[in-house]
């Protein structure tokens, strides 16, 4: 059994604007050496401009139906059994199915090339707009996870 104790949950304050903890995520993951204020300005401008693009009038449920379809179902999580390390799907847990997908998120908005954009706000924008039609380099990573959690369901009888 191990002596490690168990995680505490962080509660997450709304952000000021939306009141909205999953805006407030966002704004925390995309943050860069503690520099709030600017992470809150840029996401509040990609929201806007998302909003513009896609014509809704309730950002906050658009900006949910991105995550929902950025959000991994099963990971592979390595098992090792007997010396050798097994690949083993797992399902995702609520919390960390939020947490992954804002991670690829901001990670894939970052890799976006700066001939087309220029802000960070306009490459989350156009992040989420493709996290909409399901594309972009965000759902390619969660189809990417769930490949490998398909490859290796031989393995699915180890998990614990």
């Amino acid at each position: 059994m191990s002596r490690k104790s168990q995680n505490k949950t962080r509660t997450i304050l709304p952000d000021s604007r939306f009141q909205s903890e999953v805006v407030a995520r966002l704004i925390n993951r995309s943050m860069i050496s503690g520099n709030k204020q600017a992470a809150q300005k840029q996401v509040y401008t990609a929201l806007d401009l998302l909003e513009k693009e896609v014509n809704s009038e309730d950002i906050l449920t658009t900006l949910e139906q991105a995550l929902e379809n950025l959000k991994p179902k099963v990971e592979v999580r390595p098992r090792r059994i007997g010396g050798a390390v097994y690949q083993v799907p797992t399902p995702v847990r609520g919390s960390r199915q939020y947490s992954l997908a804002i991670r690829w998120l901001i990670i894939a908005a970052r890799k976006r090339p700066n001939k087309q954009f220029y802000t960070f706000a306009e490459k989350l924008s156009a992040e989420l707009k493709a996290a909409l039609n399901d594309e972009g380099a965000a759902f390619a990573k969660r189809q990417e996870v769930e490949r490998m959690a398909e490859a290796n369901k031989a393995f699915s009888h180890l998990r614990w």
